[in-house]
């Protein structure tokens, strides 16, 4: 099945999968794909989905819609094509065109969940899940106490517009970066880049006003 995978600057942001004819994406909540970054239009770009071809239509947007670095309106997309939209990318996979290629793709960029769709033929094709499960303790706030086990290939913290961090499951382990908003989070009181940094047990992280400790569990 095709999907949009949703980055910025390497990190994975989220994952949707082109269910229906009609795919919306830009800034508005009652879009398909909602980007909330204003950069991108409250109504940004369509994709539309007929049998096994999938087209991306850009709507009037104000910044552009760009396929492989450069600007279209109407194009239909191809395995593997980048659209860029302000800072973010997202990466068309369609499996039926390339599946052996896209499947080390999606593992590259750092969906390690795609083992499971893959067939039991091809274990080369399977990321190694890390060797414990973690998870985000909450410290302060009003949420003080509550435990958010990181089961996601990524797992996104904080407030829209204010600070948002994502946490990306790894092969080896996980990693953080930020990803939007004016406030920059902070790992054990240093502040956290576009860069992905490693987690370790016990490390505080603080957005948004809220501290969070990461925990592995054996």
């Amino acid at each position: 099945m095709p999907k949009m995978i949703v980055s910025i600057d390497g990190v994975v942001i989220k994952e949707v999968q082109l269910t229906k004819d009609r795919t919306t994406l830009g800034r508005r909540p009652y879009n398909d794909i909602v980007i909330d970054n204003l950069a991108i239009s409250g109504e940004h770009a369509v994709i539309q989905l007929s049998g096994n071809e999938v087209t991306l239509e850009d709507l009037n947007s104000t910044n552009g819609t760009y396929i492989n670095g450069k600007a279209v309106k109407k194009q239909v997309l191809a395995n593997d094509d980048t659209i860029e939209i302000g800072k973010y990318k997202i990466k068309y996979a369609n499996e039926q065109q390339d599946a052996g290629f896209e499947r080390t793709m999606v593992i590259k960029a750092g969906a390690v969940g795609m083992s499971a769709a893959a067939p039991a033929a091809a274990p080369v094709a399977a990321a190694p899940a890390p060797a414990a499960n973690a998870a985000i303790k909450v410290l302060s706030g009003a949420a003080a106490g509550r435990e958010v086990p990181l089961v996601k290939v990524v797992t996104t913290i904080g407030k829209p517009g204010v600070a948002v961090a994502a946490i990306t499951k790894r092969p080896h382990g996980f990693v953080v970066a930020h990803v939007e908003g004016t406030s920059k989070p902070t790992l054990n009181g240093s502040p956290i880049g576009a860069e992905p940094v490693t987690l370790k047990d016990g490390d505080v992280l603080e957005l948004a006003g809220t501290q969070m400790q990461f925990a592995m569990h054996a």
